[in-house]
């Protein structure tokens, strides 16, 4: 007897909205006060995390957001711009993503999944932010969030993803 695993799919609504509103500013500060990025990113892992598992309006899952504990700690603005980014543009970061994986992307643990498309959204879709710096928070979240020895593999996707999507930059810093 076979047992069917959930799809994973992705937010159901309209990423645009968040995209026109929330692009961060161009001269913003990593940090503003005690609001940061890593915050948004873990609040960003797990609206996609929802997202994939139960097929969650977006809307729904920005009120949740909003309660989160975390909140008030990340920074809004990057929160919500790298949500609609990652919503927006799903098809394409699976279909990069899959060629540096090992298995089928429906494999995939929903937690290292969504690390892999937040991280790569970034990689693929943000270029002020240095790879390096990607691949970090990348592995960051997957020893805080994902299974054991996750980080290892998050690590190597996410090289191979930025050698391909960053060449002149990944080249750069290796030479």
């Amino acid at each position: 007897m076979s047992v069917d695993k959930p799809e994973v799919t992705s937010l159901v609504g309209k990423a645009e909205v968040l995209l026109q509103n929330n692009k961060p500013a161009k001269n913003a500060t990593k940090k503003s006060g005690s609001k940061n990025r890593r915050k948004s990113r873990e609040l960003v892992l797990k609206a996609v995390y929802r997202g994939m598992l139960n097929a969650s309006d977006l809307s729904q899952v920005l009120r949740d957001m909003l309660e989160d504990p975390d909140y008030n700690k990340a920074d809004e603005a990057y929160f919500k711009h790298l949500l609609g980014a990652v919503t927006t543009h799903l098809a394409e970061i699976d279909a990069k993503v899959a060629d540096f994986i090992d298995r089928p992307i429906a494999e995939l643990s929903p937690i290292e999944h969504a690390i892999l498309r937040i991280s790569g959204c970034e990689l693929m879709f943000d270029l002020s932010i240095p790879y390096r710096v990607v691949i970090n928070e990348g592995v960051e979240l997957a020893k805080v969030f994902g299974g054991i020895d996750g980080h290892k593999y998050i690590n190597g996707v996410l090289d191979k993803l930025a050698a391909s999507v960053r060449e002149a930059e990944v080249k750069a810093a290796r030479s």
